[in-house]
């Protein structure tokens, strides 16, 4: 599969850890957000930041003097997903601990929020914040079933080719 993500990091901030499979199978996650939204995904980046440059790129290119968690430039075209985002770990982290989720769950939660501004999901309007919220539930489900169906594959080809499953010391135990 062609790389459609570019993953960044901002001066001394360092790329997260954002799934336990790794960034290809989060661009996997991302594909299938967009093709439950009827889109398809194109080039995509993301910047992880600090608050201070989350700041400095809200103040520059919206003109808004405050930190936010991701800044969303749109860039599709048609069905076609293609935008720049930027994340500020900071502002992740300071959500996590707000709302009681885990940090890992709260980026999550963010880099899917940009893929959905992008298939015209809005969060700004009256009850617009509850549709939102309702697509990002809906694609941390999608992706915690992913992870699962992948963990069950991994453990099925673990055990396929092992011939001493189900032995131990070369003798047959119950499972």
């Amino acid at each position: 599969m062609t790389k459609k993500i570019q993953w960044l990091a901002d001066g001394q901030t360092k790329l997260p850890a954002l799934s336990p499979l790794g960034y290809d199978f989060v661009e996997r996650w991302l594909d299938r957000v967009g093709e439950s939204h009827g889109r398809m995904l194109g080039e995509l980046s993301y910047l992880f930041c600090d608050d201070e440059k989350i700041l400095q790129v809200n103040r520059e290119f919206l003109q808004h003097d405050y930190y936010t968690d991701i800044i969303t430039f749109d860039y599709c075209r048609g069905k076609l997903l293609r935008g720049d985002m930027v994340i500020s770990l900071d502002t992740v982290a300071t959500n996590a601990e707000a709302v009681g989720a885990s940090y890992a769950r709260e980026l999550l939660r963010v880099v899917v929020h940009g893929v959905l501004h992008l298939c015209g999901i809005n969060d700004k309007g009256p009850g617009e914040r509850e549709i939102m919220e309702a697509h990002e539930d809906a694609a941390l489900a999608l992706y915690d079933r992913m992870l699962a169906e992948q963990e069950r594959e991994g453990e099925k080809e673990n055990n396929d080719g092992d011939d001493t499953a189900g032995m131990e010391d070369g003798k047959e135990v119950e499972r």
